[in-house]
Parts: structure tokens; sequence; C-alpha cells
């Protein structure tokens, strides 16, 4: 896909995650919409998956660690063919194969339930040492939230990472600023991102634009070509993005839009499909 074609499938997926967590009235727009982008380009142009066989051994793997942006993840996996898109309205209803948070078990394209935060990444480091004693050459990406980085697994994860020099693993940050308490560096400040990675082993990849699609393009390629190291980019995104009254707000991190919001950030994202 070239890079138009990528920005208009990351405005769609927007509007999937505003459709979704409307029909549910609830659930986690702000990190979802920060989230667009990059996993956009993780199943659209970057990973080696197969829609038709999502178990094949030879595929690369993806955690959302940061899983309460589970409808950022369904809306990439509908896109993709592995469920149909009129799914995305049952989003955390009773029943759904599309809970809250990802589950392995339920949702097809999902290779790791997630949700407490700080566990994913220990997941994925798994993943990626079990590529390495088996000599397969499949890839592992897992995306982390900057608040989730309060956790301390996440540092143990990383030591181990930085320790194998586990270069299968790339891990994005989608680094908005904002957390359910507001201001990350006023809750627990995880600052400076880039340097904690570096210090425990990591290749640092710091994106200024982190909901632009070649700027995550070219991290990715950068990623790619690493040897000896795992691969950490940091993404500084806008909590929100694309949907102008949810943009910076942490009011947003987990609410569903009422009839009238979901008009206006509807308006606005068709409008985006358009421009472009």
């Amino acid at each position: 896909m070239t890079d138009l074609e990528l920005a208009k499938c990351a405005v769609r997926m927007r509007q999937d995650i505003i459709e979704g967590v409307h029909a549910a009235a609830s659930g986690h727009p702000g990190g979802s919409l920060s989230a667009a982008d990059a996993i956009t380009v993780l199943y659209f142009d970057e990973m080696n998956i197969d829609p038709e066989h999502p178990d094949k051994p030879d595929r690369d793997r993806f955690v959302l660690s940061k899983g309460h942006a589970a409808p950022a993840l369904y809306s990439a996996l509908a896109r993709r063919g592995y469920f149909p898109a009129e799914d995305i309205k049952q989003l955390r209803h009773i029943g759904s194969h599309l809970q809250g948070h990802p589950s392995a078990k339920d949702t097809p394209g999902v290779d790791a339930s997630s949700g407490s935060l700080g566990q994913g990444v220990s997941v994925a480091v798994g993943m990626a040492i079990s590529a390495k004693l088996s000599k397969e050459d499949y890839r592992v990406y897992a995306m982390l939230g900057d608040g989730e980085l309060q956790e301390g697994q996440v540092w143990e994860a990383a030591m181990l990472a930085g320790f194998r020099k586990l270069d299968n693993l790339c891990l994005l940050i989608d680094n908005n600023g904002l957390q359910i308490d507001g201001d990350i560096s006023k809750v627990n400040s995880p600052y400076p991102i880039a340097d904690k990675f570096e210090a425990f082993g990591f290749f640092v990849l710091d994106v200024p634009e982190g909901n632009d699609i070649c700027h995550i393009r070219e991290a990715l390629k950068q990623a790619r070509q690493m040897k000896g190291k795992p691969t950490v980019i940091v993404l500084h995104t806008v909590k929100g993005k694309g949907v102008s009254f949810m943009e910076n707000d942490a009011s947003w991190h987990g609410r569903g839009p009422n009839d009238e919001e979901y008009e206006q950030a509807m308006k606005e994202l068709k409008e985006a499909e358009a421009a472009l």
C-alpha cells in the first residue's frame, strides 16, 4: 500500500473505533484513536500475516499490551478479513467475540489475551525467545501505552529482552502523554522513556510525528534492519487523534460518545477521509 492508501485506511479504522464504542456505550476511544496509525501500518504493510490461515506457524505476532485499545485492533483485523466488519458494532456486548480487551481464545487473529497492563510485553518477549530457540524467523511486535510504563513488569521484560539480544522483537510505545488520571508526567512520570530503554540494551527510535504514516513505516524499516538488539519505537501521538473534541482530553480515555458526540465525530472523520 502507498502512504495515502494507508492514511485512508487509518481514517476508516477511526470510524470503526467510534462505531464500536458508541454501540457499546462504553470503551476506550482516546488511546484507540492515537494508536490507529501504527496499527494500520503493522497490519496492512509491515507484518507477515494471512487471514486465511490465522494460526500459520511462520506468521509475525502482535501483542496489544495496552489491551484497552482493543477497538483499534478489532478494526484492523476486520478490515484485513479475519471476521466481518459488521461485528464491530457488537463490541463489549454479552456473547460477542469482541470483548473490551483482546481474547486469543475468542477472536480470530488475536495472538495474545491482554488487558492487565504491563503483562503483554512479557508475553511478547517470550514469543521472541521461542522463535530464537526454534530457529524461526518470525518477528514479534507489541504496543504499550506510556502510562503502562509505570508497571514494573515492563522493565523486567525489557531487561531480559536486552540481555537476550532479541532483534526479532519490536516494541511500540503509544506516547500520547495522557492516562486515565491525566498527564502521565504528573501521575508518575516514565520519562525519559528513550534513555531508559537504551539503558536496557534497546535500539531506540524516537518518532516526533507518531501519527504520521511515512514516519512510522520508516521506523519499522529501521527496526527490521537492526541486528543484535531489540528495538523500541517511541511514537509521540495525540490522544483522541482525528476527533477534535477528543484530542488531548484525558476524559476520553474510557467512555463512549453519546448520540450527538457520535454524529459529530463521524462527520469529522468522513470529511477527513474525503479530503485525502
